[in-house]
């Protein structure tokens, strides 16, 4: 095919898969990712030895991810969220500020035992279903789900097991999961901690002072947007039983970066949790794990091989070169330049066309700018947190928040691109360079 035309189809079909996704989030991403993907091989701009190459980058990657959205499924199988959201009222104990922490820690430890789109698709249904029992004004909620939908998307960047872009990085970077959680987890952290603040500082005067107590009658509707369905079942000693389940998948979530340290693959620590926790719940339930094969969203294995085919091919016809050409002498000149520059511009690229192939496009262009080990490694963090922090300034940054968007309409809330951008516009930009700036003091510091 000729050099003109290869290239020519594959940035159209880059771009009509990014304006698919867009404009029809509800549909199945791997859809328009898999047609994408089918138009560049077509193009030649990726080669089959290519496609080998790709296989065994996000392979680890997208069993990691599979094992732990089963684990999820498990979970609530046992009526875990569910348990969870009544606590949430129960430890606000009438206060709509108490309230206000508590949602975003809820939605942190999600993200950080599930994952962040997996934290948005369970968490917002229940926090909707949670708000309409206590009788919150619209007005009001909004703090709590903006809040909550913000911070379990940018929670996935403390930890690299949340985000399976984040997972595909590392692969290309060659850096463990270890290393990647000591230079990452406290910079990031702090970053949350102020992101919080600043929301509780913007909805201060709208959030409710005095709640009710307890919530009657609670139950999850999962028509529809909720991916998990199964009603609560009766365990004896629920909570001494749900306390001993959320010692266990502490436990899985270690595991996996003892396994990092010791140079074990993540995926097979992430599949040996998971099947020790559908043995538990067949043990208990007697529900076998082969709903598994009908639950288990697989088709994330198919949109993540696609959309990197996309980048591939977005490489190799010279995009990757393109950047470097721009990006080298900016970033070769000290620790804070390389988290600033990388940072704001993967937050850029983000919020034109989407987290995903944002990270993934910044992170192949590093590994091809000959940097020291240490300054691609800070540079790479500094991606993350521009794919994970500084996308969220607009909807379409994420696929998670533009699935939020969705599900809150669906759930009767009113709110506009308008008003999600005059929150972000102030909280994340902010957010976003004092963790790029934290970031780069952090790693001279440890090194």
């Amino acid at each position: 095919m000729l050099p003109e035309l290869m290239v020519t189809i594959t940035i159209l079909s880059f771009i009509s898969t990014l304006l698919y996704i867009f404009l029809r989030p509800h549909v199945n991403e791997a859809i328009p990712a898999t047609v994408g993907a089918f138009f560049v091989i077509l193009s030649g701009s990726v080669t089959l030895s290519d496609l080998g190459v790709i296989a065994n980058t996000i392979g680890g990657a997208a069993i990691t991810i599979i094992a732990t959205i089963v684990m999820a499924i498990v979970l609530e199988s046992f009526g875990f969220f569910k348990w969870a959201a009544e606590k949430l009222v129960e430890m606000a104990k009438g206060s709509g500020l108490r309230l206000f922490w508590l949602v975003n820690l809820f939605c942190f430890l999600m993200t950080l035992f599930v994952n962040n789109d997996g934290s948005i698709l369970i968490t917002t249904p229940i926090l909707l279903m949670v708000l309409h029992h206590l009788n919150i004004k619209n007005k009001q909620k909004i703090p709590y789900l903006l809040s909550g939908a913000l911070v379990a998307t940018a929670s996935s960047a403390p930890i690299g097991v949340s985000n399976i872009v984040n997972l595909i990085s590392l692969k290309i970077v060659d850096m463990d999961l270890y290393m990647y959680t000591a230079m990452m987890f406290v910079p990031a952290t702090i970053g949350l901690l102020l992101l919080v603040a600043l929301l509780f500082g913007y909805f201060f005067c709208t959030l409710p002072r005095q709640i009710p107590m307890t919530i009657t009658n609670f139950s999850i509707s999962t028509e529809g947007s909720h991916p998990l369905k199964g009603t609560k079942p009766t365990i004896p000693n629920m909570g001494k039983f749900m306390r001993n389940i959320l010692i266990f998948v502490l436990a899985a979530r270690v595991g996996l970066f003892v396994a990092s340290y010791f140079h074990i693959p993540i995926s097979l620590a992430a599949v040996f949790g998971s099947l020790v926790l559908l043995a538990w719940r067949w043990y208990r339930l007697r529900i076998s794990p082969v709903d598994m094969l009908k639950k288990t969203p697989w088709y994330i294995l198919l949109f993540a091989f696609s959309m990197y085919v996309i980048i591939y091919g977005l490489h190799n016809i010279g995009l990757t070169q393109w950047l470097i050409y721009f990006l080298q002498p900016l970033v070769t000149q000290g620790f804070l330049y390389a988290s600033v520059m990388m940072g704001v511009l993967v937050s850029l690229l983000s919020n034109l066309f989407n987290n995903h192939p944002a990270l993934m496009v910044g992170t192949i262009t590093l590994t091809n700018m000959g940097l020291d080990p240490l300054t691609l490694k800070i540079a790479y963090l500094a991606s993350v947190i521009g794919s994970d922090v500084g996308s969220l300034l607009l909807p379409i940054g994420t696929l998670a928040t533009l699935m939020w968007m969705h599900i809150i309409k669906k759930g009767n809330v009113k709110f506009t691109w308008g008003e999600y951008l005059k929150v972000t516009s102030i909280v994340i930009p902010i957010t976003t360079i004092f963790t790029l700036i934290i970031l780069a003091y952090w790693v001279l510091w440890l090194f």
